[in-house]
């Protein structure tokens, strides 16, 4: 069977959920191969610390204002133990993120659900952007940001809008300039990586 993703180093139940995935996007979505594209995934904050992330299925989304995109994501992962490198575990993990391109540059940001700690640490260092105007969404989102003044005209109501409408736990959104991904470190579910696409479908109709 020819599936449209790469199965090399996949389990059968691996490519199964996989497939699921793909077959779940494509009743959604008008959805086609990429081809060969390098996205540039490693200067992604989100996969600082891993030892290596690979592409193993990438997907355009036809119908929004601009183009986005589903990603099939391989992690490498090595977990360290003690002072001295010593590989306590050497895996592999799959996972899907959806990603989109910007009109505005943001500069770097990183967007996450706020937790209480957070909370804490702002009384002492005040290192989060916060929205005057949007109070709903400050106390929902933990917002980092290397310029504050692209990610305040980037961040505009219409973007943190759609950032509301996600309603899912866990879930991660860095920018680089111009470049959007969102996802989170859970395991490939068909039903969540609907909900990622619908994300950046949404946001590049919107903004």
């Amino acid at each position: 069977m020819n599936y449209p993703f790469d199965t090399v180093g996949l389990t059968s139940d691996q490519i199964d959920i996989f497939q699921e995935t793909y077959d779940a996007l494509k009743a959604r979505f008008r959805i086609e191969l990429t081809g060969d594209i390098n996205f540039h995934l490693p200067d992604f904050q989100v996969f600082k610390g891993y030892a290596d992330v690979n592409l193993k299925g990438s997907y355009v989304i036809k119908g929004a204002r601009t183009d986005c995109y589903m990603l099939f994501v391989e992690i490498h992962d090595i977990t360290q133990r003690g002072k001295r490198y010593t590989a306590a575990a050497d895996y592999y993990e799959y996972q899907t993120w959806a990603l989109a391109y910007l009109k505005k540059d943001f500069g770097r940001v990183m967007i996450r659900p706020e937790t209480l700690a957070d909370k804490l640490i702002e009384l002492v260092h005040p290192v989060e952007l916060d929205f005057d105007d949007d109070k709903a969404f400050s106390d929902t989102f933990y917002v980092l940001v290397n310029d504050r003044w692209k990610a305040d005209i980037g961040m505009d109501r219409n973007f943190r809008n759609v950032v509301m409408d996600i309603r899912h736990e866990d879930v991660l959104i860095e920018v680089i300039d111009h470049t959007l991904i969102i996802g989170h470190n859970r395991p490939v579910s068909p039903e969540a990586s609907v909900l990622l696409a619908d994300f950046v479908v949404r946001l590049c109709s919107n903004c």
